[in-house]
């Protein structure tokens, strides 16, 4: 099994340096569940070659009163040199560390080609795609008071179609590997009364993409209490043959491979053999369950 999204500072940690060490410490506590390869994929806004590419476009985005929380959200978050974290991650990888780097990033509206021209240079094994905010508003920040609010004032079919709209338009970017928590929008517990139609078309950006999708654990750590994807998306992306990668979303060790034996039972019972894992963003695919069953 895999734990391919994987953070290496909570975000209530701001300035941060990442350690060997540190990596290391990750890779043992995923061995332990029975993972053979991690990934790190730091939010790609935790950089500051982020912030000076892409600072500043909130100003562009829905939702003005929410653009100055948006604003010090990335002041507090935009520290780290990414030089820095992935010279980290070869350094792992070179000490035979299973550990392959990636980034989470984020869709940018009208700015994927930016993004693009900036991860170019760098030797990612796969980049997650994901969505976080819909305008201005970070709809799963659930403990600030003035996101939260947000889901009282919205009707949620239409939040649900925002979403999925943006799910389409960052596959059709054609920069990120997998989706990250493919339905993260239901993330507070909100789901439309008949979801099928937004399910079919997440599916559909997979598909059309060539992308993988995740199957996490981090949903069951959420008011949802559900994994990422709800079982008739996983159905959906399985049947149209999506590849899937396993993940835990942890941002600290604790939650490295959290129920990684869940996700494994749950890809088995849907009639997955294989994950989805990459080097250099080229696929490979490892067996769900090892030869003998166990």
């Amino acid at each position: 099994m895999l734990d391919y999204h994987l953070h290496l500072w909570p975000h209530a940690q701001s300035d941060a340096e990442a350690s060997v060490e540190q990596v290391a410490s990750y890779c043992r506590r995923a061995a332990e569940a029975g993972v053979t390869e991690i990934a790190l994929t730091e939010h790609l806004f935790r950089f500051t070659q982020a912030r000076d590419l892409l600072g500043g476009f909130w100003d562009d985005l829905p939702g003005e009163a929410l653009r100055p929380a948006m604003a010090d959200y990335w002041d507090h978050h935009a520290r780290v040199d990414l030089d820095s974290y992935v010279e980290v991650v070869l350094a792992a990888k070179t000490a035979g560390l299973p550990v392959v780097l990636g980034l989470e990033v984020d869709y940018y509206r009208d700015r994927m080609d930016q993004v693009a021209g900036l991860l170019a240079d760098y030797p990612f094994d796969v980049l997650l795609g994901s969505i976080h905010w819909l305008g201005a508003w970070r709809f799963d920040v659930l403990s600030e008071p003035l996101m939260l609010a947000e889901w009282d004032l919205r009707d949620v079919d239409a939040v649900w179609e925002e979403y999925t709209r943006a799910m389409e338009e960052l596959g059709a970017s054609g920069v990120c590997d997998v989706f990250a928590h493919p339905d993260l929008v239901k993330i507070a517990g909100r789901v439309p009364a008949i979801p099928d139609e937004f399910y079919d078309r997440i599916t559909e950006a997979a598909v059309q993409s060539g992308m993988a999708a995740e199957v996490s654990s981090a949903g069951w750590r959420k008011p949802v209490g559900e994994e990422y994807p709800a079982p008739p998306l996983l159905k959906r992306l399985v049947e149209r043959g999506v590849p899937l990668t396993t993940a835990s979303d942890a941002h600290s060790l604790p939650d490295v491979a959290d129920r990684v034996g869940t996700l494994q039972d749950l890809l088995i019972g849907a009639g997955v053999t294989h994950v989805r894992g990459f080097r250099r963003r080229e696929p490979y695919d490892l067996a769900v369950a090892p030869p003998d069953g166990g």
